[in-house]
């Protein structure tokens, strides 16, 4: 019993549970350690069931998601800091002062159809830049300390924080429209309900009845965030289909994708050469990880929803090694703890001793049927995709073949491999039948869902029936009702954006579902998500190559720090920053520059000489090649890359000239002036004096001056390597377990039902004293 009470200490020390409340897993005060739920003075009794439930529970999962949450927003406002002067200053490439303006109407009315604190900027001294810049730093600051101090995860943190980033967004442009913006602001409205009402009460000074358990809605609000993972996962994975891109129809998906992504790793150049067959096995691998396994988030075996859980964190590694994509795919990471339990981590951590316990024959009995079912659902998978691929082994040459649609959507692109799987060449069937199948089970998974926050709204309902006192038992109700309405409108509200997928099914939508969904859209609580929609590049990547003269016939390259440009350089690893200029060039490569209007004002700052846009491009001064004197003409070329190939040394891509992007121009020429004047982007107003600053202002411009002699990653990984040596340092110098005590040998106490331990109840009663011995003080 000593030996199980210390390693479960050194479990919550590992997991950062040094203290009581709401997110320990174990809980006591001089009376050594206890099960969450053990005695009466636990809100949910001492039964052994009742532990065993809670043990099963979803409590350090949910403690590694409020963690996760705070990272991700850490790495979010202070990657954007590093960017704002370029993109939204009075001198960057959209200024922010242009989208708030004050239109006559009330405080509360603009507030609310433009939900952004930075309206009460100009109220400290502020612009909208300057404010953008406040918000940042007091949202990293803030993700800091809840991510290292457990009394800052609670609910009223999370508030400011989803808050401050959609005041952000409100006024990001063009440069926040990205899916995983989206994707965070409705997490992060999440972790508010998820988060304790309270800060979680000291060890030494709360009373047992407040260590014991959680509340009965918190795994309620907790399923949330499953069901917003499988709503991005199923979607992502059946927008592929729906697109009708032949890439993916094809399976040769990501024989191009390595080197057509934004911002590639060093590892894609490697991964891009990859056997084709090997790729096409992979393409089979992601449409089974995204369409088929999530469905299994709410499977009733936990094994399944574990299994789950390790295919969906493998895919999201492969994509972090091979692509840039910032904080998106760590936050996926964040968003698949909502499938762990306590019993998965705890054993994981070395701190639960697996004992093979007696069961009845009922019991085994299940326990049998259940690995009958789950052995059946693996083998449904394997049946499922053999047969939507045609997959046929070959054993005499050792083969596997597939037969190939009818319904072509394309040439696709040919490649020599072993025969192993050559013959992969596409889906076993047509864009009619999927449809068809979209249409099947689009409703059902809604139901799926909706059963599923069914059976947590009944547990929660147990768990407060559990609960002892008529005081506690009031404030669980309010709780549960409050959150318990706000789960089910969420889960109401999210529904539209998730029929976007299939237009029949969302026609058929409660039509109320659709008004509540009108009425909080702006606030982003429920977003449509589908990444990697169709595949771009299929004939080169394309890329635009910025140059800058002084005299219109010598050209030089302006080279970004992070998008493709020359050659010979590597690709760079800036995860989990975001370069969002970077990002944007990417998307303007794909169409003409008419259709990006920032493109034409950053070639106006550009020959304006700015500098914190010139600080967008290159960080360092001196590696600017125009940073003695603004270029006179710039210009704009299209290139299409390729990753070289194994034989090229020194070079990492390959590029071929296309044709013009942009004219070549100067400050005053009629086409650069048409241009501005078209999409609005000529300067109204003189940038605001430094000379009429306040004290406010001042000290941003303090921070600005200390912080930017660092590149974003740089800071990223700065801040990211101080909460690890916090962490260190609180591991090592933190209390630590104390030696088990020597027990006496006690009499066990009668398994009588009524009989309750003096550990277990605050104040037990004389029959209670007469059933169990006293523990000596």
């Amino acid at each position: 019993m000593a030996e199980e009470r210390r390693k479960c200490l050194k479990a919550r020390q590992k997991w950062g549970l040094r203290g009581g409340g709401a997110l320990s897993a174990w809980g006591g005060k001089g009376r050594g350690l206890q099960p969450p739920l053990a005695g009466r003075g636990g809100p949910l009794g001492s039964s052994p069931a009742r532990r065993v439930a809670d043990m099963a529970g979803s409590r350090l999962p949910r403690h590694l998601f409020l963690q996760g949450v705070a990272a991700i927003f850490m790495f979010a406002f202070a990657s954007l800091y590093t960017q704002i002067p370029g993109l939204y200053g009075p001198e960057g490439i959209l200024p922010a002062r242009r989208t708030l303006r004050p239109q006559g109407k009330g405080r509360w009315q603009q507030l609310w159809e433009t939900p952004t604190l930075l309206w009460e900027a100009p109220r400290l001294g502020l612009d909208t830049a300057q404010g953008l810049e406040l918000l940042s730093l007091l949202g990293t600051l803030l993700a800091l300390g809840a991510l290292l101090l457990s009394q800052l995860r609670h609910l009223l943190t999370y508030l400011l924080l989803w808050a401050a980033y959609l005041s952000v967004c409100q006024v990001g442009q063009v440069f926040l429209y990205f899916q995983w913006d989206s994707l965070l602001l409705e997490t992060g409205f999440l972790a508010v309900l998820v988060a304790p009402l309270r800060q979680p009460p000291h060890r030494k000074q709360a009373p047992q009845s407040k260590l014991a358990g959680a509340s009965p809605h918190e795994g309620l609000s907790f399923w949330l965030v499953r069901w917003l993972l499988f709503r991005l996962m199923f979607a992502s994975g059946v927008v592929k289909l729906t697109s009708r891109c032949p890439a993916w129809w094809g399976l040769t998906a990501l024989t191009y994708h390595y080197e057509t992504q934004c911002l590639p790793t060093p590892a894609a150049w490697f991964a891009h050469h990859l056997p084709v067959w090997l790729h096409k096995l992979s393409v089979v691998a992601t449409f089974l990880i995204e369409i088929a396994v999530p469905p299994l988030f709410f499977a009733p075996i936990r094994r399944l929803r574990l299994a789950a859980f390790y295919s969906q964190v493998l895919l999201q590694v492969l994509i972090i090694l091979t692509g840039n994509y910032n904080f998106f795919n760590l936050l996926t990471l964040v968003l698949t703890t909502a499938l762990l339990d306590d019993v998965h981590l705890l054993a994981e951590s070395g701190s639960s001793r697996r004992k093979k316990m007696p069961t009845s024959w009922p019991r085994a009995l299940l326990a049998m049927l259940a690995l009958l079912l789950e052995l059946a659902i693996y083998g449904l998978l394997a049946y499922g995709v053999v047969h939507c691929f045609g997959l046929e082994v070959d054993w005499e040459q050792y083969a596997i073949h597939s037969r190939t649609s009818e319904c072509q959507l394309g040439a696709q692109r040919a490649g020599a491999g072993p025969p192993l799987l050559t013959s992969l060449s596409s889906a076993a069937f047509t864009f009619h039948q999927f449809s068809q199948w979209l249409k099947t089970v689009s409703l059902p998974t809604m139901w799926l869902g909706a059963a599923s926050l069914a059976w947590e709204l009944l547990t929660a309902l147990w768990r407060w029936t559990q609960v002892r006192g008529w005081l506690q038992k009031f404030c669980a109700a309010a709780q549960l009702s409050i959150f318990g309405a706000a789960t089910v409108a969420l889960f109401m509200i999210s529904l539209v954006p998730y029929s976007y997928m299939e237009p029949s099914t969302h026609g058929r939508l409660w039509t109320g579902a659709h008004r509540l969904f009108g009425t909080v859209e702006h606030l982003q609580l429920a977003n449509s998500y589908g990444l990697f929609r169709r595949m771009t590049g299929l004939g080169g990547r394309p890329e635009v190559v910025l140059e800058g003269s002084y005299d219109g016939h010598h050209w030089t390259e302006i080279e970004f720090m992070y998008k493709p440009g020359n050659v010979s350089r590597a690709p760079p690893v800036v995860t989990p920053h975001q370069p969002r200029l970077d990002w944007q060039m990417w998307f303007a490569a794909l169409g003409p520059h008419t259709q990006s209007p920032w493109f034409t004002s950053l070639v106006l700052r550009l020959l304006q000489g700015k500098e914190p846009v010139i600080r967008l491009i290159q960080n360092h001064a001196p590696t600017y090649p125009f940073h003695k004197q603004p270029p006179t003409y710039v210009r704009a070329q299209l290139y299409k890359y390729w990753f070289s190939q194994p034989g090229e040394q020194g070079r990492w891509w390959r590029r071929q000239w296309v044709e013009e992007f942009f004219p070549a121009v100067s400050l005053g020429d009629p086409t650069l002036e048409t241009l501005l004047r078209q999409f609005g982007l000529q300067d109204k107003s003189p940038p605001r004096a430094r000379s009429s600053s306040s004290p406010l202002t001042e000290a941003l411009y303090w921070v600005r001056k200390q912080l930017s002699p660092l590149e974003a990653p740089t800071l990223l990984w700065g801040l990211l390597a101080t909460v690890g040596a916090i962490r260190v340092m609180q591991a090592l110098l933190g209390p630590r377990p104390s030696p088990p005590a020597r027990e006496k040998q006690r009499p066990a106490p009668r398994e009588d039902s009524g009989a309750t331990s003096k550990q277990a109840a605050p104040a037990p009663s004389n029959s209670s004293r007469s059933q169990t011995p006293r523990r000596k003080k």
